[in-house]
């Protein structure tokens, strides 16, 4: 079925693509010299900052150019500049939970804008600031990445050294696809802790439909469960040695969860765009405050990674053109989708649902999924949808709504 196109917006998507560099040794000594100069400034304009209580990037500018400047011999012009940008992006949105001056790290990434790093593309080399002088360094990776950072407009670049590799990871802007009407409706996911995802279809995330060694939700649940009672143990030690191996510990736990997280988003999008439908969501934010959890399930839910799948989904559904929205979550679990009832005796047991009106059974996740994609199709029709009162669609939801219907308080 040929789906109806909105019209296009001009704006494009922002990716990352990644490349590695082959540096000769002495240029990766230069390399080395230009990373830990930039975070040393950089950790010196964030004391001047953090004293001081200036955070935005033109008073700091000000207050602390010539001082860093003066202070680095060696530092770029171009380098301070970008330097104290880092410093106020870093206090932009956790201000708040400083108790002290931000440091960076010796050898962390350290962002380049065009005026320090240039692409030779026809050579495959780059052209990037050092301290003494300019070097010039092939770089090579996966065709698709190459190929992004030969045709698409590229925007600041990160040097970072990762195991000994020198790597660049390459801001891109992809084209932003028509977003396609959702002809067939949405398809909802529901996020959870016993299951980290259940969509509207019927289909348990992780499971049989994606790849790789996860069995389900339950060897998931097992290995961070494994993974905390090492750290545990480690902590206790508190040595030299077992802090190497509670970093690498983390590491680790991350890849494999942010792995989960985009063989999820991915299944989505691709079965939205197999079957001409949207993806429907909750809006999950600020649930670390408005729930409250048994003592032994708040570490589980302080540490699960909704936001990171519902990121990974949108960004993955506007690279397809496929319409996502997310929804309110209120009663999601305990409405009926067939007779709209409402009522916390909808919910039996944990895991099982069951409409005290109309007798509809099943797994409470797959209903609370069916309910997220039946709200994903209202949310859709009342934005677009014009109305002869002219009432905002969020009134008009509220003042039409029965008593007792999904959505209800």
């Amino acid at each position: 079925m040929a789906l109806r196109r909105s019209q296009a917006k001009h704006d494009g998507l922002p990716s990352v693509v990644q490349v590695r560099l082959s540096p000769t040794s002495e240029q990766a000594q230069a390399l080395s010299a230009a990373t830990a100069l930039c975070n040393a400034a950089a950790s010196f304009i964030s004391k001047i900052a953090w004293r001081s209580r200036t955070f935005t990037v033109v008073e700091l500018h000000r207050m602390a150019y010539y001082q860093v400047r003066a202070e680095f011999v060696g530092l770029g012009a171009q380098a301070a500049v970008r330097a104290i940008a880092r410093v106020a992006g870093a206090y932009a949105n956790r201000r708040s939970a400083k108790t002290r001056a931000h440091l960076f790290r010796p050898h962390g990434a350290v962002p380049f804008d065009a005026r320090m790093l240039s692409f030779r593309r026809d050579a495959r080399t780059v052209s990037i600031w050092t301290p003494g002088g300019r070097l010039t360094v092939p770089y090579s990776g996966r065709e698709a990445d190459l190929k992004a950072i030969e045709t698409l407009p590229v925007g600041e670049t990160d040097l970072v050294l990762r195991g000994g590799v020198w790597l660049l990871q390459v801001a891109v802007t992809l084209p932003r696809p028509e977003t396609a009407d959702p002809a067939n409706g949405f398809i909802g996911v529901d996020q959870g802790i016993a299951n980290l995802a259940v969509t509207s279809d019927g289909a348990v995330l992780p499971g049989k439909v994606l790849p790789g060694t996860i069995a389900g939700n339950g060897h998931v649940r097992a290995l961070r469960e494994r993974r905390h009672r090492q750290r545990r143990r480690l902590q206790r030690k508190a040595t030299s040695s077992a802090r190497r191996v509670l970093r690498r510990l983390s590491v680790r736990e991350h890849r494999m969860m942010t792995d989960l997280n985009h063989q999820i988003s991915g299944f989505v999008v691709r079965e939205a765009e197999r079957t001409a439908r949207g993806v429907a969501m909750e809006d999950l934010a600020g649930i670390r405050t408005r729930v409250r959890a048994h003592r032994l399930q708040r570490r589980t839910l302080h540490s699960w990674a909704f936001a990171q799948q519902i990121t990974f989904t949108r960004y993955k559904a506007a690279r397809a053109g496929i319409a996502f929205t997310l929804v309110d979550p209120a009663y999601t679990s305990q409405a009926c989708p067939r007779c709209g009832c409402v009522s916390k005796r909808n919910r039996p047991a944990r895991g099982r649902f069951l409409c005290t009106r109309c007798g509809l059974a099943g797994h409470a996740d797959h209903i609370a999924a069916l309910n997220i994609a039946r709200l994903g199709v209202v949310g859709r029709g009342s934005v677009n949808t014009p109305h002869a009162t002219g009432l905002p669609s969020a009134r008009r939801d509220r003042e039409s709504r029965p008593p007792g219907s999904l959505g209800g308080s």
